[in-house]
This record gives C-alpha cells, structure tokens and sequence, in this order.
C-alpha cells in the first residue's frame, strides 16, 4: 500500500475514533474537575506509549533518536498539557456537538496555515476555498445560540475555549511533524506529548488545591477515566502515525469526518439540540472539507 493511502486511512480512523469519543467524554467528565480528568488519564497513556517506543527500539536494534528538547518539551506543554485543559474545561461547558465542530474545523485551519508558514506546506487554490468555507461554518456555528442546561451551562465561555484550544493543537501538531522530519518516531513525540504533559498537568491540580479530589475518586470515575483513556490512546496512536505519511494539512481536514459522528451522539446519547443555525454551520464546514479529501500531500515549490 502506498504511503498516502496509509496516511488516509490511519488519520480517518482518527477522526472515527475522535468523532465518538466526544459526546463519550462530555458524559464521563461529569463531576469531575478537568485538570483532575486529563492529567490522569495523559500519564497512563504516556507510560504506555514509553514502552511501545522501548520496544521498537531494541526490535529496531537501535536506540532512540534524539531531536533537541525543546521540541519535546514545547509539544508537552502545548499540546499534551495547556490545550487539554483549555479543551475539557471548554468541553464541559458546550455541547459535545458544538465543540466537535469549533475543535476539527478550527484546528484544520489553524494547522493549515501554521504548517503553510512553518512546515513549507503547500495551499492550492482547492484548499484555500475550503479554508474560507470552513471559516464561514466556524462564524455561523459560533453565533448560533442554545439554550443552557446542567451538561452545558455557558455554551459561549465554552465554545471560545475550545477554539482557543484548537489553535493551540495546530501549531503542536507543526511541531511534532518537524520533530518528525527530524527523524523522530511518532511513538516517542505521543510520548513524549502524553506523559510530560501530564506532569504539567498534575502540577496544575496540586496548585489550584485540586489533589483532594484526584485522591478521593470513586470507582465509577476511575471506570470513566480508564474508558476515556482507551479512546484517547487508540486517537493518538492513529494520528500521530498519519502524519508519518501524509501532510499535516492533508491530515487534520481528514479529522472533518469526526463532528458529523459528534453531532449524531451529542443528540441521540446526550439529548442536545441542534437548532437550524448550528446545523448549517455544521453543513458549511463539511462543504469545506469536501474539497479537500482528494488533494494530494505536497510542499511549495523551492526557488
């Protein structure tokens, strides 16, 4: 099979394994603080992600590659740590559906255009009108107004934190696809991203006096959290091995398959609404995405 067509479907199993595990993290984090809810779960799956990558290694006979530590160090912090909070905080506060949609949509453009100024990544005219079609989907979804509920008690503050978190995971993930380029694994980076993230996360909780309810979680938390992480590690694992294969770009517009499957959950699990504005807006950016899915990975020109 060729590279791209790897890529492809690894970064679509991303997104099924994203698109379901939305609505399913809306409905564990309930009553659980959101430092508390991914701290937890990125050390686990940052431990477990450390073995994959020791285990390649010795099969590989070789030992790990080394990229500065900076790289590392600024796709914890980014990605692994500030980005998951702003998200989870933002998550509980909209509807699954709405974040869906903010979160894919505007991490595909703000991907696109950091790894177009960073990565040297190539915009054709097909991906700059998809660009402008899912930029007009994010406006209209972002003013369409809900009601507020218990599961979503200020859908703005939400919506506005999800989208600050998007941005934040574009450009981590033009940073992991240098470190990529620099000859690192995707087992090390979602190492890497994954459990030093979590550390950092974990010293969030002891600051903000937290580490009470870290120490008193029930059974049914942990249940919750041990799912969620499941899901986490099963998007982690696919995507960081997509864009081994594939652009960065090319990658995340694939990610658009995942809010239709948000959508559909948040509704029929977590009895959201959807009123017509939401709906188009949704509509709007999965035009954007259309136009997208057969572009091939490529870089500009050098002169």
């Amino acid at each position: 099979m060729k590279n791209e067509n790897k890529g492809v479907i690894l970064a679509i199993a991303a997104a099924i394994v994203s698109g379901m595990a939305i609505p399913a993290n809306k409905f564990f984090e309930v009553n659980l603080d959101p430092a508390v809810f991914t701290a937890v779960r990125a050390v686990i799956i940052g431990i477990v992600f450390f073995f994959i990558a020791s285990y390649q290694a010795k099969k590989q006979n070789r030992h790990f590659r080394s990229v500065p530590w900076r790289y590392l160090l600024a796709i914890a912090i980014i990605g692994g740590a500030a980005a998951f909070l702003l998200y989870f905080t933002g998550l509980k506060l909209t509807t699954a559906g709405r974040a869906a949609f903010l979160y894919h949509s505007v991490l595909t453009i703000s991907t696109v255009l950091f790894a177009a100024a960073f990565l040297n990544e190539r915009i054709n005219r097909k991906m700059a009108i998809a660009l402008l079609i899912m930029l007009a989907g994010v406006v209209t979804l972002y003013v369409s107004q809900v009601p507020q509920s218990q599961l979503w008690s200020d859908p703005s503050l939400g919506d506005t934190l999800v989208i600050a978190a998007s941005v934040l995971w574009g450009a981590e993930y033009v940073i992991s696809k240098s470190a990529i380029g620099l000859g690192e694994t995707n087992f090390v980076i979602s190492f890497a991203r994954m459990f030093f993230g979590g550390l950092v996360l974990f010293g969030f909780v002891v600051i903000s006096g937290n580490l009470g309810q870290l120490l008193s979680l029930t059974l049914q938390a942990w249940i919750n959290i041990f799912a969620s992480t499941l899901l986490l590690f099963a998007d982690v694992l696919f995507w960081y091995w997509s864009i081994m294969y594939i652009n960065v770009s090319k990658a995340t517009m694939l990610l658009l398959i995942a809010p239709v499957i948000s959508l559909l959950g948040g509704i029929l699990w977590l009895g959201e609404p959807a009123p017509l504005m939401q709906i188009a807006g949704s509509l709007i950016i999965l035009a954007g995405a259309y136009f997208v899915i057969g572009v091939r990975s490529g870089h500009k020109d050098k002169k």
